[in-house]
């Protein structure tokens, strides 16, 4: 995809990214609270890939979802934190047009994969808790494995369509993007084109891969809990519901940010508060995720206590085997 430019006008070869100007004093605080929230979200969400995958226990299509949702949430926050890293160290805050096209794509991907791969875990919740004499059948590997294949290609076809219509655009050699990172409305802002198509698409497209998988959790969640409501027990309602609790969490966290940032008017937006609004589902959310599963989970934090024991006890075993043979030497 080459640069645009429009008659006379020399080509667009790079984007300056004036998020941070109003930063200046604070840059160095903020590229510290970025980097421990990076740094945080990537351990916490390998730990959770981890402990899923070594767990036999936590071989379930509940774990399963939970892992997929960690590595996305570790791929999406990689696509635009490391930039904002070095943004917050370097004088000239620019990024090239290849390379804004590719943060684009990829970033729109994950945020589109995460809004189906949610309401995949709110069926796979309603599944356990209304039907749960057919979950293992319903629920198999199979369809698990179709549930999340869908739901990384619906994320990847709707970013690539977004993304050719929005570098389709004439930016008219503007180049001065009031933004942290390239996102779709920013760059719709700088254009000096029609951007009525790309609007229309994007609310759209913003109903099948935002606004129905949302509806569908709700539609879950009235279900799931009609059905607690019925069980007799205190302690059965709060089994069933604590099961619930960290992917309804997640599920408010993360909807109400992505929607509010992309299914409305270009018109209502404002750039100076949407980007605040971007940090949240691009940077903490997705740190708050494994923080959120680990403490409402007392399967994972059985299965990371396991694991760390095991680790403990490698080292120990491998302290031992050292000393042995420094002794017979």
């Amino acid at each position: 995809m080459s640069p645009k430019t429009m008659p006379n006008e020399t080509a667009l070869y790079e984007f300056l990214i004036l998020g941070f100007s109003s930063l200046q004093e604070l840059q160095l605080l903020v590229f510290f609270i970025f980097l421990v929230t990076y740094i945080c979200t990537l351990v916490g969400n390998i730990s959770i890939i981890t402990v899923a995958f070594l767990d036999p226990q936590l071989r379930t299509p509940m774990y399963f979802f939970l892992g997929n949702l960690s590595f996305l949430d570790i791929c999406y926050t990689t696509t635009n934190v490391p930039q904002m890293l070095v943004h917050l160290l370097s004088d000239r805050k620019s990024i090239t047009y290849a390379s804004c096209v590719i943060q684009l794509y990829f970033f729109v991907s994950f945020v589109g994969t995460e809004c189906i791969l949610l309401a995949a875990m709110a069926y796979d919740r309603f599944v356990a808790i209304c039907h749960p004499l057919n979950y293992a059948v319903i629920m198999k590997k199979a369809r698990c494995l179709q549930l999340a294949c869908a739901s990384w290609a619906s994320g990847f076809l709707n970013s690539a369509l977004h993304t050719y219509l929005t570098f389709h655009l004439p930016f008219c050699g503007a180049n001065q993007l009031n933004y942290f990172f390239c996102d779709i409305p920013p760059l719709l802002k700088l254009s000096c084109g029609d951007t009525s198509v790309n609007e229309i698409i994007l609310l759209v497209v913003g109903v099948f891969i935002g606004w129905t998988p949302f509806v569908c959790i709700v539609l879950s969640y009235v279900y799931i809990i009609s059905t607690i409501l019925k069980i007799h027990s205190n302690e059965g309602r709060f089994k069933a519901f604590s099961t619930c609790t960290s992917h309804l969490t997640i599920v408010l966290l993360y909807y109400g940010s992505a929607i509010f940032t992309y299914v409305r008017p270009i018109s209502t937006y404002s750039l100076e508060k949407d980007r605040l609004i971007s940090v949240l589902y691009s940077i903490v959310t997705p740190m708050l995720n494994p923080l959120i599963y680990t403490f409402r989970n007392k399967n994972i934090k059985a299965a990371l206590k396991k694991t760390y024991l095991q680790k403990q006890y490698l080292k120990s075993k491998c302290k031992c085997v050292l000393s042995c043979l420094f002794k017979n030497i």
